[in-house]
């Protein structure tokens, strides 16, 4: 089979021939990273590849109090993960694509902690929808969890026993990476991508207390200062390294 990664970089995403038979997993530290990268998933979607989401934590301590009533882990969880489900929903993921794993996390902080239980828990998930093509925030990156997942992604991947492909996404919170795929959108794209972010009520709130502009925003920030960055025509992008790992 011809690369369909071949060629110089930045690759554009939607020019590039990537099988329609890929399996795409989608691996989300948090609700809301999915999001984060809708135009891709979409492309993606759209050609016929299956998605496959699983959401690692509910991310209860990205909650504020003053969202929940009571301001449980429990009931912010809830919050959390009844946003993903709505955002699914309008991207057109089917319910049957999309698994919330809840894996266990560490008090105060509530980040993911790092054990073979979780691990195996989501190993096992990930096999149950298999997987070619990965999408997943880089590992070069100030969140704990971000770090964490791209960790976990090198082991499935080098536990395949086959060539797998990741595009580790670019997001607020990367130190640095390279551009290696991009996928250029224009306002239409953004305003429908504006409207999936802001689905995740309890994250835009929380923005505009702590930062003066929604979470909406905040992504999107990053997609247009990348397209700005690279050149391209388009007023947004999102951008991604491309990491091989071939078989064993």
């Amino acid at each position: 089979m011809t690369d369909p990664f071949a060629g110089s970089r930045p690759l554009r995403l939607d020019r590039l021939d990537v099988p329609r038979s890929w399996r795409v997993l989608a691996l989300a530290p948090h609700p809301d990273d999915f999001e984060s990268t809708a135009a891709a998933h979409r492309w993606l979607r759209d050609r016929g590849n299956p998605i496959g989401l699983l959401v690692l934590s509910s991310s209860a301590n990205g909650v504020e109090d003053a969202f929940c009533d009571p301001p449980t882990p429990e009931a912010k969880a809830a919050a959390r993960e009844d946003e993903q489900r709505a955002g699914c929903r309008m991207f057109g993921l089917a319910e049957d694509r999309l698994r919330l794993l809840r894996l266990r996390v560490a008090w105060p902080g509530g980040y993911l902690v790092d054990d073979e239980a979780n691990f195996t828990a989501l190993e096992s998930a990930a096999a149950g929808f298999g997987f070619d093509l990965a999408v997943l925030p880089h590992g070069d990156d100030t969140n704990p969890d971000h770090r964490l997942t791209y960790r976990w992604w090198r082991r499935l991947a080098a536990a395949a026993g086959r060539p797998t492909a990741a595009l580790l996404f670019r997001d607020p919170k990367t130190v640095a990476m390279r551009d290696d795929v991009i996928l250029p959108f224009d306002e239409a794209t953004a305003a429908w991508k504006r409207a999936l972010l802001r689905i995740h009520r309890s994250q835009q709130q929380r923005n505009l207390n702590t930062r003066g502009h929604g979470f909406d925003e905040r992504i999107l920030r990053v997609n247009r200062e990348s397209a700005a960055r690279l050149g391209a025509a388009e007023p947004f992008a999102e951008t991604f390294e491309l990491e091989i790992t071939r078989a064993s």
